[in-house]
């Protein structure tokens, strides 16, 4: 992917509206991602500025003549179809997969539903709405199992139940965040993730990282505000282990309709190397800690090549333009 964003006239692009912030609970990582996107977009003579749709109506984006989006939103009100349908009615193209994907992804049950009706792997779970049937679901899942909001990321309101009586507390603090609340089957082996960039049979997964977190515990915290997570890319896996990743992850992106960009998590199982999917984000972070310009990096795409290439081709559902 070398020749990614070559070619590219940045003042062709007309006016960007960075979106960040917004009003999820991702909010904080949200700016970050979206103060280094517009900073790389400048760098490259790109006509790009800041956009906060928490502190301004979208429909300024129409009235000051912005030509496309850079959408560097996380979660809700960002992430989850709701903008990208907004944008769809004003007319400005944007980056990352449409109002379909888009909605379906964030919602990790329905991506769950999905794949396993593809015939892709993704660990067993149980969708629960209190703690009874959080703790009737640790009895079918088994120990460790992991409790988190159906439609939130960045590990936000994520506990990882060792035992019955902590079934409560964990259902209590995902359901803060979401009424559907996901008790997955804990995968014990080697964490991972996958970006792929493109649309259709034309996307391509860029190198596999493998994650390693203190005491594997890949929370928030270790995600965006320590150094002490380590990164592996190359990953160090066996080649055909990193091949086959990379195969399942074009495939589970495709399934979901996604284009532009995606970055699917995916873990290994110790005792059979068997991959399992377990969510994908429809726009991934962009922060100094963020994982898809770390593998980007490694396929010979700089962070500013990055942002102007997928701001470049930012679309609207059922209409392509080419640059």
């Amino acid at each position: 992917m070398n020749g990614f964003a070559s070619n590219i006239d940045a003042k062709a692009l007309g006016k960007v509206a960075v979106l960040m912030g917004g009003r999820s609970a991702e909010r904080e990582v949200s700016l970050m991602s979206g103060q280094g996107v517009l900073e790389a977009l400048l760098s490259r003579g790109v006509d790009a500025h800041a956009f906060d749709p928490a502190e301004r109506h979208l429909d300024e984006l129409l009235k000051e003549g912005f030509a496309r989006c850079f959408i560097a939103l996380h979660g809700r009100y960002g992430e989850d179809g709701t903008v990208q349908g907004a944008l769809e009615l004003l007319g400005i193209p944007y980056t990352g997969p449409g109002v379909m994907a888009s909605s379906i992804a964030v919602d990790k049950i329905m991506t769950k539903r999905i794949w396993r009706f593809e015939g892709l792997p993704t660990p067993d779970w149980r969708l629960v709405s209190n703690a009874e049937q959080t703790r009737t679901a640790f009895e079918a899942l088994g120990a460790p199992m992991i409790v988190k909001p159906a439609r939130e990321g960045s590990s936000i309101g994520m506990a990882k139940v060792m035992s019955a009586e902590e079934c409560e507390a964990a259902y209590a603090l995902a359901s803060k965040y979401d009424p559907e609340v996901l008790c997955e089957q804990f995968i014990a082996g080697d964490e991972t993730t996958c970006a792929v960039l493109g649309e259709g049979v034309s996307a391509r997964a860029l190198p596999v990282i493998r994650i390693v977190a203190p005491e594997g515990n890949y929370d928030y915290q270790n995600k965006y505000f320590t150094d002490t997570t380590q990164y592996h890319c190359p990953c160090g896996l066996p080649e055909g282990e990193e091949a086959e990743i990379q195969r399942l992850v074009e495939r589970a992106f495709r399934t979901l309709g996604c284009r532009g960009w995606s970055r699917a998590d995916i873990m290994i199982r110790a005792s059979d190397r068997k991959p399992f999917l377990l969510e994908i984000n429809t726009s991934p972070g962009m922060t100094s800690h963020s994982l898809v310009p770390m593998s980007a990096r490694a396929a010979g795409i700089s962070y500013e090549a990055l942002c102007l290439g997928l701001v470049a081709g930012a679309s609207l559902d059922g209409v392509r333009k080419s640059q």
